[in-house]
């Protein structure tokens, strides 16, 4: 298997398995009675009737060719499975929420099945006037005997329905030579919702994503394209996904097709040692809470789901040594420059002036010197501090919001250094209704300084007070 695609698979991993179970990782917790939130295909019809997700999802990306280019596409996903408790009562099965013998304890839960299925290589000439394949997945029912002391108290039924669906491929051409744009649609073909909303979500593709791998070819990055491909990266067109590059930094052979939007060569941290199923926690603070959970929770987590038990195990199993890796990381780039983590005891961060060796550095009365109300920095020869106007020209694209903000006129309310040295800008929206509350209580909006472009009295809209 190519390198490259095996190391976005940890990536995809991740992808496939976020949000399936949260913390506290039992079933009567409320945040867990509602499921399968990203990458979700629908059945027909399911949408129209408030029952279930859209049937689709499409990607545009750029592929650079040669003479050989081929392509693959891995669809990855999923399956619902539905595993019911039933009661052994007189020779007959009777369906139950939960059944317990002594210490053991069984509850009726959706599980899931992970799926991929892996098409091509196909050559990009051949996809140039499109190709479907039709994709069918068996449904099946699966029985777990259940005993107690020797004795039959019962079985889990587990359930899968089959699943159906379409994937197109097709590329066209680009103004640049050798350069085409390459369009996947995944679409959901069952037959329409007839029921409520678990029947659709059986008949869902759940977590679906995709993995591109060229062969003798490069994709272009859609973030951040060269000059040359800038005008067709910004018309490619994207439906609930969204192409990143994959793998590790400085290939391109790999393109993720994610539910979620990430940047480029998005990773797995090396100390996340844990799959914990929620990427917007910080692996330090939910492992703690994993491991305050009482006796009793962790009995019903699990009781859940088996993944939610390998949570509890793997989280107890961890050493000092391990939990004290997950407290944080000092890494430098390949400038040398530190970008993220915490900082060891007697290294001081440029900039930092050191107020005695009876207080630390990090203390923040060590450092009389910086004061973000005050101080200024340097953004395309213009001094920019508190009370400055800018207008926000986000680039990171790696939060929403920042679509909502790019181009908004704003005025900076402090410049802030943090231990690393990095510099962050603090402001408020001048065309925010609520912009005199924000200041007052010191709710700022924070960019770093190319993401801001300085703003004479004249330029823009004034901020109306």
């Amino acid at each position: 298997m190519n390198t490259n695609l095996s190391l976005a698979r940890a990536i995809a991993d991740a992808v496939l398995y976020e949000g399936y179970l949260l913390y506290p990782y039992r079933a009567s917790s409320q945040k867990n009675r509602t499921r399968w939130q990203f990458g979700i295909l629908g059945p027909s019809g399911a949408s129209e009737a408030g029952l279930g997700e859209d049937a689709r999802m499409s990607a545009e990306c750029l592929l650079r060719t040669t003479a050989g280019t081929r392509l693959e596409v891995h669809v990855r996903f999923l399956q619902l499975q539905s595993r019911t408790v039933e009661r052994l009562d007189e020779g007959r099965y009777t369906s139950v929420e939960e059944l317990t013998a002594g210490a053991e304890r069984w509850l009726s839960w959706d599980e899931a099945t992970e799926r991929e299925l892996s098409f091509g290589p196909f050559e990009t000439g051949e996809l140039a006037a499109g190709h479907t394949v039709t994709i069918e997945v068996d449904g099946g029912e699966d029985i777990e005997p259940l005993t107690a002391g020797g004795r039959a108290i019962g079985r889990l039924v587990r359930r899968r329905r089959p699943l159906c669906a379409e994937l197109s491929i097709t590329t066209s051409p680009t103004a640049e030579p050798e350069l085409l744009r390459l369009s996947t649609e995944l679409r959901n073909t069952a037959l329409g919702a007839q029921g409520d909303k678990h029947d659709a979500e059986a008949s869902s593709f759940l977590g679906t994503h995709l993995l591109l791998h060229a062969t003798d070819g490069d994709f272009v990055s859609l973030v951040d394209p060269p000059s040359s491909a800038a005008e067709a990266a910004a018309a490619c067109t994207q439906h609930r996904c969204w192409p990143v590059l994959a793998g590790p930094e400085g290939q391109a052979d790999v393109v993720l097709v994610s539910p979620i939007i990430l940047e480029d060569h998005p990773a797995v941290a090396p100390e996340s040692s844990v799959a914990l199923f929620d990427a917007t926690e910080i692996d330090e603070i939910l492992t703690l809470r994993v491991l305050t959970l009482t006796e009793e929770e962790k009995a019903e987590a699990r009781a859940t789901d088996p993944r939610a038990a390998a949570i509890i195990d793997a989280c107890e199993a961890l050493t000092p040594e391990q939990l004290g890796g997950l407290h944080g990381a000092l890494r430098a780039g390949s400038d040398g420059v530190v970008s993220a983590g915490v900082v060891p005891d007697g290294v001081v961060p440029a900039g930092v002036v050191p107020a005695g060796d009876d207080v630390p550095w990090w203390d923040p009365e060590a450092d009389a010197s910086v004061n973000p109300g005050e101080d200024s920095i340097n953004i395309g020869g213009v001094a920019v501090s508190r009370g400055s106007r800018v207008r926000v020209v986000p680039r990171r694209r790696s939060d929403a919001q920042d679509f909502f903000y790019e181009g908004q006129c704003g005025q900076v309310m402090g410049v802030h250094f943090d231990v690393d040295g990095s510099a962050y800008v603090s402001l408020v929206l001048e065309d925010d209704p609520a912009a005199d509350l924000h200041e007052w209580y010191g709710r700022y909006l924070y960019f770093s300084p190319d993401e801001l472009e300085p703003l004479g009295p004249e330029q823009g809209e004034p901020r109306k007070d």
